[in-house]
């Protein structure tokens, strides 16, 4: 048995509020390698920018602009060692449009957080941590769910915990 047997493929968060929403980014920042995918996906409004800008954010080490790439589609960050691939998919007209915006280059040579990572289709990696949001509680709260894929497997618990 490896030990992806005794790991969870999915687990449930509830964020009480943004503060938590900050330290699970920073969690998935700590965790990343290249060639990671992470796909947020979800309703309008449930806070995938805000945790995408939360992992942006604990890789540079400070507070940033961190702009949501609705128009722009794609915006990267670079890091040492690494480009950071900041997608947001609502508006790509087919699966296949995400070529022309460097996404290979972000599969081999970076890592690709996605929003709407649901509308790639059959293109998503089999390897990915897929993660989405809902509204908690309370308005200011949320649930995330995270659903690791592949190698994301072994890594999961070590990337969630405290």
């Amino acid at each position: 048995m490896s030990a992806a047997d005794h790991l969870p493929t999915a687990l449930d968060i509830e964020l009480a509020d943004p503060d938590a929403t900050r330290r699970l980014g920073q969690r998935l920042a700590g965790s990343l390698r290249v060639g990671d995918f992470i796909g947020l996906d979800r309703v309008l409004g449930a806070g995938k920018t805000t945790l995408a800008r939360h992992i942006i954010e604990a890789l540079a080490g400070h507070e940033m602009d961190v702009p949501s790439p609705t128009f722009t589609l794609v915006q990267p960050y670079e890091f040492d060692g690494f480009t950071l691939w900041h997608f947001d998919l609502y508006r790509l007209e087919t699966p296949e449009a995400v070529y022309e915006l460097g996404f290979e280059d972000a599969l081999d040579e970076g890592v690709s957080l996605i929003e709407w990572s649901g509308r790639l289709g059959p293109l998503r990696p089999a390897d990915r941590l897929d993660v989405t949001l809902s509204q908690g509680a309370t308005p200011d709260s949320r649930r995330a769910r995270l659903e690791a894929h592949g190698a994301w497997a072994d890594r999961l618990a070590a990337a969630t915990n405290d």
